[in-house]
C-alpha cells in the first residue's frame, strides 16, 4: 500500500470529487487498489487537508466512456481515480499544523508527494485531534 496528496485546485472540483468519489487525475503513478489518497485543497485560511480516500480503482483514458475521454484529453489527464472509501475532513486541517509542515513541498508541489507510512500515522492523528470525519456519500 502506498499512500500521496493530491491537490484540488479549485473549490467546484473539491465539491465533484466529493459528489462523485471520483478524481480525474493527471499524476503519472502506479495507483493501486487500496491506496490512500490525502486531499489538500486552499481554504481561506491556507492549503489544508479537505479529505482522504481509499482508491478502489484507477481507470486509464483510453478505457472511460467518450465525454469523460474528451475532458481528460482537453485537460491532459491520464484518467479517474476511484475511491473505495472517501471522508471529508471538517473543519479542514491546515497542512502547516500537520508533519508535512516539514517536508519541503509546498503548494502545487504538493500534488503527487509520496507520504511514509509513519507520515501517514501523523496525519490521521492529526485529524483525528482537530477535526471530524464524514464518509461521501
Amino acid at each position: 500500500m502506498k499512500s500521496y496528496i493530491l491537490r484540488i485546485v479549485k473549490e467546484e472540483w473539491c465539491r465533484q470529487v466529493f459528489s462523485t468519489k471520483r478524481y480525474f487525475l493527471g499524476v503519472p503513478r502506479r495507483w493501486n487498489s487500496g491506496d490512500i489518497v490525502f486531499l489538500v485543497h486552499k481554504t481561506e485560511e491556507a492549503d489544508s487537508l479537505v479529505g482522504y480516500g481509499i482508491i478502489k480503482e484507477f481507470v486509464e483514458k483510453k478505457e472511460l466512456p467518450e465525454d469523460e475521454r474528451r475532458i481528460c484529453e482537453e485537460m491532459r489527464w491520464r484518467g479517474i481515480l476511484i475511491f473505495n472509501k472517501l471522508y471529508r475532513i471538517d473543519p479542514p486541517v491546515p497542512v502547516k499544523d500537520t508533519v508535512l509542515s516539514a517536508v519541503e513541498a509546498r503548494g502545487k508541489y504538493l500534488h503527487g508527494y509520496p507520504l511514509t507510512d509513519e507520515q501517514v500515522k501523523s496525519i490521521l492523528r492529526a485529524v483525528k485531534a482537530k477535526a471530524s470525519l464524514r464518509e461521501a456519500k
